[in-house]
């Protein structure tokens, strides 16, 4: 099921609401989260603490913004591939979202790493990650319904989204909390994916 177009007032909130991640999640990569405030995020945002207040309750939440964006970008990767059983096409997927392909894409995985090694050693960062991985599985089931039809059983399609959301969460934990360069995030996933949704039958 696709999902519902925002609105014009929602996409300049949004918009504002990326910027102030953005800001934050750098923040956070660069000095962890014990040492970065809300001031701190404002400021590098432009914008005033009591802004800040308007869009997050926390230091914290202000990540979740970025996150949601980059499981977005995974559903409506999914969502676009040909109906029938999409878990041969989920690694390819996994491959292209997870690769770098131009210099701000570099620069992405970099604080990307940066922000999880943060979320490892804090809990508040964690919870927010944890919730925004599961929110996308959720979302995740209907894309997965609409793809293989009514007649697969619901269960095995809430394994798949499972095991689908799963697998980019633990590959980019794994490469983010590992220095060695030879094992990209896009090759930790795939192979967590193939092992998670071993088993799981799509079939009518």
């Amino acid at each position: 099921m696709p999902e519902r177009p925002q609105t014009l007032t929602e996409r300049r909130k949004a918009a504002t609401e990326l910027e102030i991640a953005r800001a934050a999640a750098v923040l956070f990569a660069e000095h962890g989260a014990e040492q970065v405030t809300t001031e701190t995020i404002a400021g590098a945002a432009g914008i005033s603490l009591r802004t800040f207040y308007r869009y997050f309750p926390t230091k914290e939440d202000a990540v979740a913004p970025l996150l949601v964006v980059g499981a977005g970008e995974w559903r409506a990767a999914i969502a676009a591939s040909a109906p029938g059983d999409p878990i041969g096409a989920i690694p390819a997927i996994i491959e292209h979202l997870l690769t770098p392909h131009d210099d701000e894409g570099h620069e992405a995985l970099q604080w990307t790493r940066g922000l999880l090694r943060a979320v490892a050693d804090d809990p508040a960062l964690r919870t927010v990650w944890h919730r925004v991985n599961h929110d996308s599985e959720d979302r995740l089931r209907g894309i997965l319904a609409g793809l293989v039809g009514e007649d697969v059983d619901p269960f095995e399609v809430r394994l798949l989204a499972a095991a689908a959301t799963d697998a980019i969460r633990i590959g980019l934990e794994e490469w983010a909390a590992s220095d060695d360069a030879s094992v990209p995030p896009a090759g930790l996933a795939t192979r967590a994916f193939a092992q998670l949704s071993r088993g799981i039958t799509l079939a009518p």
